[in-house]
């Protein structure tokens, strides 16, 4: 028996609802904001629900991360499907993690939290995979080497990332950009990284 304050959920149902609710606390509150018992309060469920289905705070957050992974790999998706050129394509799906990360708070710092690199979260490691293989393709592709490949896909992550939090964290802001403007400067610093290590 699940216990519900205010509402019914089928076993199955509370699962997604309790990954839906964590998804959306981070988007709010970041992920210093997220708690299970917050969780909670706002699925209008007991306490000790949650803990039916995640034993653990960590097993919950890897199940929101692993969502995470899965709608960026989306986002990418769609965003690269515009382009033919490998290079503007990269650089589309640079920007598309920034618009991803401006909508929901989440990304590399959510997939990467501490506490769930352990076996036991292997759907979050796999997701995860899927996603930055998407990446590695398109830097396969612009690149000489594979260790040039992962060192450019390194580098547009965390520019990309930073863009993001730039904005997040109220720098531009206070210069008055837009979401859309971020994403647009994202996406042409990142082919601009990329124009640069093809003539490396």
């Amino acid at each position: 028996m699940i216990h519900v304050m205010g509402g019914k959920y089928h076993h199955g149902d509370l699962r997604a609802e309790l990954v839906r609710v964590t998804l959306d606390l981070i988007a709010e509150r970041g992920l210093t904001g997220f708690s299970v018992a917050e969780v909670a309060r706002r699925a209008k469920v007991s306490p000790g629900a949650p803990y039916r289905h995640f034993p653990e705070r960590e097993s919950l957050l890897a199940a929101a991360a692993a969502t995470v992974a899965c709608q960026l790999a989306e986002r990418v998706r769609s965003a690269v499907e515009e382009h033919d050129d490998p290079a503007d394509a990269l650089a589309a799906a640079a920007g598309a993690y920034t618009g991803y990360l401006l909508e929901r708070r989440a990304g590399m710092n959510v997939i990467y939290a501490e506490g769930l690199q352990g076996p036991k979260h292997a759907d979050l490691h796999e997701q995860t995979r899927l996603m930055t293989d998407q990446f590695l393709t398109l830097c396969l592709a612009v690149s000489a080497t594979p260790q040039g490949a992962l060192e450019l896909m390194e580098q547009l992550f965390t520019q990309a990332h930073g863009y993001g939090m730039f904005w997040l964290d109220g720098v531009f802001t206070r210069h008055g950009y837009t979401p859309e403007q971020v994403i647009g400067k994202s996406t042409a610093a990142a082919r601009a990284v990329i124009d640069g290590h093809r003539n490396a």
